[in-house]
């Protein structure tokens, strides 16, 4: 089964992430924060990573850098809504030019997020 890794500070939109991919069949961990993340990868390595960009501690540009530096081909899909001073499309330009397969903007649906774990796993 497919295992997938959600990795973001809001708590509440991580649960509904995690309810969405379980949903879809697919085996789901969440952590807070990219530090959280890299443990997690550690011990036990995901078929896919989904990361919100502005978090605490070590964002999401952060993280995909470092896995990125590591060698590490895990997919990720990158997740933003944007900040007052920083825009979403900006947040999502910047990870997939360092390195993830695909970004999404929240709020998500159902469908898109569907569409794009499928996509991110196919390449």
């Amino acid at each position: 089964m497919v295992q997938v890794l959600i990795v973001d500070d809001d708590a509440l939109f991580r649960h509904m992430l995690e309810d969405m991919v379980r949903r879809e069949g697919y085996q789901v961990r969440t952590v807070g924060n990219g530090n959280e993340a890299l443990q997690a990868i550690g011990v036990q390595p995901p078929d896919l990573i989904i990361t919100d960009i502005l978090m605490p501690e070590k964002d999401g540009i952060e993280l995909i850098l470092e896995l990125v530096q590591r060698g590490n081909r895990i997919p990720i899909i990158a997740i933003s809504g944007g900040r007052r001073a920083i825009s979403a499309e900006f947040n999502l330009e910047s990870a997939k030019l360092i390195g993830a397969r695909a970004t999404l903007t929240k709020p998500v649906t159902r469908e898109m997020l569907r569409q794009t774990i499928e996509d991110a796993l196919a390449h």
